[in-house]
């Protein structure tokens, strides 16, 4: 049985720093579909926006099948790459997609996701698969929004959840990807504690905690069988606390589950760095390595070495996310922060 505890115990001290080469710094970094998300065909709702409408007009439309030779033109001598799941697919054509209901607040709307399980989205896989062979690039990480409810207390919801990550795995491991991204669902905001007669409890936040548990025992059990791990990041809900993604990967104990931190992804701003601090020796295989102008005090180079003190051997994907640049123009600044650091 693999135990985590041991492993990370040992980590630290196991590390040594090295210099890296160019070539080696190079290897660490991933781009990212993110932070051009508005430049994708796609069935995303953000594709019809006057941002997408510029980026369009100032660099072109592009497709996921695109982006392998987008990476090598854009960031000379990358060639691993970070894939955001609501991009995937052809638009064209609706085979490959099924309707999801998406509740926000509320109300309730449809959207149409890519299913990686159906005839023509494993053809489309292919497809991608061979455009990154042709480009010399590889799929270093997946950051999928389409599994959810992974926590939820109804068992139903969750069932569907897994299955849909399941499928997805099988997907990323058609790509050769090393990870892929699962949130944990439930509530944006988690359930704090409630006033009884002696300490505070938080019941409620503790059943879901469990339930993400459970949820990701199966997911990384899964993963180990196609060879892709499952990675929780700082999102919202459970994860939006770094302890809680401690708790999830300590207590699912499994080499095929770990944190993909995100620089910026963050309540408040003393989490910055000590957040970051809490889970870098929790991930191994990708971290987003973004910046946000919703914090004044955003050093990319100490996040980097932040990581890199860890014992961090992944990679860094550059999701730029707002600020004074365009997605494009952001990225690239980025790209030229990791490498300094590194």
């Amino acid at each position: 049985m693999f135990d985590r505890r041991s492993f990370l115990t040992g980590a630290g001290a196991a590390f040594a720093l090295t210099p890296l080469n160019e070539k080696e710094k190079l290897a660490r970094i991933a781009s990212n579909t993110w932070p051009i998300r508005h430049l994708f065909k796609s069935r995303m709702a953000f594709t019809g926006n006057p941002q997408a409408q510029d980026l369009k007009r100032k660099y072109g439309e592009i497709t996921m099948l695109d982006f392998p030779r987008f990476t090598k033109d854009a960031f000379p001598g990358v060639t691993r790459m970070d894939l955001f799941s609501g991009l995937f697919g052809d638009v064209a054509d609706d085979s490959m997609y099924v309707p999801v209901p998406l509740t926000v607040g509320a109300a309730t709307r449809v959207t149409q996701e890519f299913d990686p399980s159906s005839a023509s989205g494993k053809r489309w896989l292919e497809k991608m698969a061979n455009s990154m062979k042709a480009t010399g690039t590889s799929c270093q990480h997946i950051s999928n929004n389409a599994p959810r409810d992974i926590c939820d207390l109804d068992a139903e919801k969750r069932k569907t959840g897994v299955a849909v990550a399941k499928k997805w795995l099988d997907g990323a491991a058609m790509l050769g990807a090393k990870s892929m991204r699962v949130n944990s669902g439930g509530p944006r905001i988690v359930p704090g504690a409630i006033a009884t007669t002696g300490y505070p409890k938080a019941d409620e936040l503790a059943m879901y905690l469990a339930n993400c548990i459970e949820s990701f025992k199966e997911m990384a059990d899964y993963g180990g069988q196609v060879g892709v791990r499952v990675t929780l990041e700082n999102h919202w809900g459970l994860t939006a606390n770094p302890i809680h993604i401690r708790i999830i990967i300590e207590e699912v104990n499994h080499p095929f589950c770990e944190a993909s931190p995100d620089f910026c992804n963050w309540e408040q701003e003393y989490l910055m760095y000590h957040g970051l601090k809490a889970l870098a020796p929790y991930a191994h295989t990708n971290v987003h390595a973004k910046y946000w102008n919703r914090w004044k005090d955003n050093d990319v180079r100490r996040s980097v070495k932040i990581m890199t003190d860890a014992g961090f051997e992944g990679t860094f994907a550059l999701e730029y996310e707002d600020g004074p640049w365009d997605g494009i123009e952001g990225a690239k600044y980025l790209y030229k922060e990791v490498l300094a650091a590194l």
